[in-house]
């Protein structure tokens, strides 16, 4: 595959703007990295308020977006992200353990077919809880959305998982898809062997159907 692109925003006065700028010049020279942009901003103020810049160094690699001082191993290991399917996902985990909800939420906005790639988590039991609170919170943005009510199939094979959890939040879920698609999936559930899945599943399918 080849290597991805990255741009970096910088300052003059900027502390680690130009240790990030060295390492991602040495990974361009392995290869890791096909082209580097580098970007004044000071030169060029108008760039920070088209990218929604607020700190440097800031630093775009693929689909990645970097802030503050990275080490050029953490760097490299983003490049390798780049083009796998589980790329997004393992992003989207990194901004949710850091508190930055609202990143993920525009993220999903600018591409809604980057909702899916919450799915991991969903279907991780042992992912952090302020990591599934995060990606509950993504979710639950875009309910009765069209991007939600794409993932009722794979919210449906969830809701069916071993993990009791699992199967609770993906209940969860169906139901604020708002689709007529998500019924059969709630219905399985209604009988579950544990009491709070068959409880959330019958809430949803209640506020789902008209009285």
């Amino acid at each position: 595959m080849p290597a991805p692109d990255a741009l970096l925003f910088l300052s003059s006065h900027c502390q680690h703007c130009p240790a990030v700028l060295n390492s991602l010049a040495e990974l361009v020279k392995q290869g890791v990295i096909g082209r580097l942009e580098v970007v004044n901003l000071e030169a060029r103020p108008e760039a920070a308020e088209a990218h929604g810049i607020r700190t440097v160094p800031w630093v775009r690699i693929g689909p990645f977006e970097l802030h503050g001082l990275r080490g050029r191993e953490e760097l490299a290991e983003w490049a390798g992200r780049a083009d796998r399917p589980e790329g997004m996902a393992d992003y989207f985990h990194v901004l949710l353990r850091e508190g930055q909800l609202q990143r993920v939420i525009d993220a999903v906005r600018q591409d809604p077919a980057r909702l899916a790639d919450l799915l991991p988590i969903v279907a991780n039991p042992e992912a952090s809880l302020n990591v599934r609170i995060g990606a509950g919170a993504v979710l639950e943005t875009f309910a009765a959305n069209d991007a939600l009510r794409a993932l009722v199939p794979a919210l449906g094979e969830l809701s069916a998982a071993e993990d009791a959890r699992v199967r609770a939040d993906a209940c969860h879920y169906l139901a604020l898809s708002a689709s007529p698609t998500a019924t059969p999936y709630l219905r399985e559930r209604l009988n579950d062997t544990h009491p709070e899945v068959a409880e959330i599943a019958a809430e949803g399918l209640a506020r789902m159907t008209p009285a």
